[in-house]
């Protein structure tokens, strides 16, 4: 009897040994050889994975330290690897008592140096989508009952609609019809999201691409296609927050993991107020409000003071820019998190990657806060957000007023863009701000309307200031829609990306004849812009908006084009002697939009809301 009660409290204290120490997953599944930064972090999943020893046996790696959380179910594993270390794989043995449990960590060979990833920049033209309502091209990975939710709802605007990386994939030659040069989707990955992410920013896995976009290797097949036919792939990461159905949520790893935890009890919601970071009078509580709140309670706040937590999402970084071969990343809610973090995060990348680029949105429509979080700007000092491109939600905003006004009215209209170039001397680079008309959470520039003329004036504007610009998917086929509804009218589907669609814009003979003149008129002046040195880097000189008229140059190396915009809806006439100085002697000149050549000793009439860019 004695013996057989021994066998089975050593049988239970083994299965229960066995369970303590079995290892779910680790993050990240993989690492590079020859990075800059020898520190590797791993995050090991497992319940009571924390009482595990654990030792390494691999030349040119060295354990650093093991971090154990107040969640017995995570671990810390760092590692330093030496600056020459092999690919291959290291033995990683985790020993509970006397029991081990081995696991094999693979190093891998980067595919370029960091140098060579070579970012966006003011030479190319992003284009902004949405996977799941842009195109499915797999309707087998649409409905899906591991994850939330499970099935697909085109009629509802708030739902899921199946839009895939496979649809994108096949429609990767309109890009290049329309002469985009860069694609920024909003974010991929996993969204298991109760009540729905179809729009992709409230993560659940930062390592795993949403099944119902694709696999992280059709992602990567994706991207490698996308290059080879010249085009550039921007992906949007958040830091600021994850989604509530996250495991770290679920099984906080510290009480410090994400800021205002006790979100149960006391929930704290940002005051979406975004000047305490610039304001010389804010209180501490106001800061504290907007920087630690929560967006909803869906989106749980990261806490980027942890250094475990920021180790985490600057490694996450990196690995997708090693495995997937991203040419840049677009941040979500920048001003949200941690400054200082933040800061850390973007100084990482820029020494890893020299020649990469990220956009940070802050969303404020002053320049000079805008301007503020520019990578060495001296509103700032002594601080430097290390970012190299922000975005210009002043002009956005701007150019949405002035569409619904006169220019001749004292500043509005056009008078309202010139004023906000004015500004551009708080900025450090102003070519490495991005410029749009609308996005994803705004209306869209044409509203419920259809006024093609300002639409061409707009995007004019848009193509040809010193700035990076982003377009929104279907502006060149005048998708319109508000946001008073939901925001799943501004997030229509692409007509003609899904089978049995009534429309296939994605064709010339899909498209109506007002959506073809929209969409050639786009197409020329992006096939013109490209390769054009004169836009992408050239300086500028405007002058104030008389009669309505707006007159800027852009010039470099001996070359111009001459921009002229009537912001009115009457004829003008443009006295040209008032322009002699940007002329250079130059009697004629070529309109690449009505592709006329234009006399410049004389005055020119301009239609209403007539655009025109002279070659000079």
């Amino acid at each position: 009897m004695r013996k057989t009660l021994l066998t089975f409290i050593l049988f239970i204290t083994a299965v229960g040994m066995n369970a303590a120490s079995k290892i779910d997953k680790i993050d990240p599944s993989f690492w590079y050889v020859g990075m800059k930064n020898p520190e590797l972090q791993l995050m090991v999943y497992g319940k009571n994975i924390s009482s595990c020893d654990v030792s390494v046996n691999y030349p040119g790696v060295h354990l650093s330290s093991i971090v154990k959380l107040e969640s017995p179910n995570y671990l810390l594993v760092y590692l330093t690897l030496d600056k020459d270390v092999k690919a291959g794989n290291i033995e990683l043995t985790f020993t509970q008592g006397n029991k081990k449990e081995i696991k094999y960590y693979e190093l891998k060979t980067r595919a370029k140096k960091g140098a060579e990833r070579i970012g966006f920049d003011s030479s190319d033209v992003l284009y902004m989508l949405m996977p799941d309502r842009f195109a499915n091209g797999n309707a087998a990975n649409d409905n899906d009952k591991a994850l939330s939710p499970s099935t697909v709802d085109r009629k509802d605007p708030n739902a899921r609609h199946g839009g895939d990386l496979a649809g994108i994939e096949k429609h990767l030659d309109y890009f290049n019809e329309l002469g985009i040069t860069a694609l920024w989707f909003t974010p991929v990955l996993e969204n298991s999201m109760t009540g729905g992410s179809y729009h992709g920013y409230a993560t659940t896995n930062y390592y795993n691409v949403d099944p119902r976009f694709g696999t992280n290797n059709e992602y990567k097949n994706l991207i490698d296609k996308a290059h080879n036919k010249g085009l550039k792939i921007v992906m949007d990461m958040i830091f600021n927050h994850c989604g509530s159905e996250h495991p770290w949520l679920k099984d906080m790893p510290s009480h410090d993991w994400f800021n205002s935890p006790d979100y149960e009890k006391n929930f704290v919601q940002t005051n979406f107020k975004l000047t305490p970071h610039v304001d010389p009078y804010s209180s501490d509580y106001d800061f504290k409000t907007m920087n630690d709140g929560w967006f909803v309670r869906s989106m749980p706040d990261l806490n980027q003071r942890n250094p475990h937590v920021l180790r985490y999402l600057i490694q996450n970084s990196f690995w997708w820019i090693e495995f997937a071969g991203i040419d840049g990343i677009r941040m979500d809610t920048y001003p949200y998190a941690d400054f200082d973090g933040m800061a850390k995060w973007m100084k990482e990348i820029n020494e890893e990657y020299p020649n990469f680029n990220v956009v940070g949105e802050s969303w404020v429509t002053e320049p000079a806060y805008t301007a503020y979080w520019q990578k060495d700007s001296k509103l700032a000092a002594p601080r430097n957000s290390n970012l190299k491109t922000v975005m210009d939600f002043s002009f956005y905003d701007k150019i949405n007023q002035a569409k619904n006004e006169e220019s001749t009215e004292d500043w509005k209209g056009l008078n309202r863009i010139y004023n906000n170039f004015v500004y551009d001397y708080l900025y450090p680079n102003p070519l490495s701000v991005m410029a749009f008309l609308d996005n994803h959470d705004t209306n869209r520039f044409l509203e419920d309307g259809n006024d093609i003329a300002e639409l061409k004036q707009a995007v004019t504007l848009l193509l040809t200031i010193p700035r990076i610009p982003q377009l929104y998917y279907g502006t060149e086929i005048m998708m319109n829609g508000r946001k008073n509804v939901s925001d799943g009218y501004v997030r229509k589907d692409f007509p003609g990306g899904w089978a049995g669609d009534a429309q296939n814009a994605f064709t010339r003979e899909g498209r109506t004849p007002i959506q073809n003149e929209i969409f050639d008129y786009i197409s020329k002046l992006l096939h013109w812009r490209k390769d054009n040195a004169v836009i992408s880097e050239g300086t500028m000189k405007h002058f104030i908006p008389q009669n309505g008229i707006y007159v800027y140059v852009r010039s470099f190396e001996g070359k111009a084009a001459m921009v002229i915009l009537n912001g009115t809806n009457k004829e003008q006439v443009l006295p040209i002697k008032h322009y002699n100085e940007v002329l250079n002697n130059a009697t004629t000149g070529k309109d690449i939009i009505s592709e006329k050549n234009i006399d410049l000793t004389k005055d020119i009439t301009l239609n209403p809301k007539q655009s025109m860019i002279i070659e000079l």
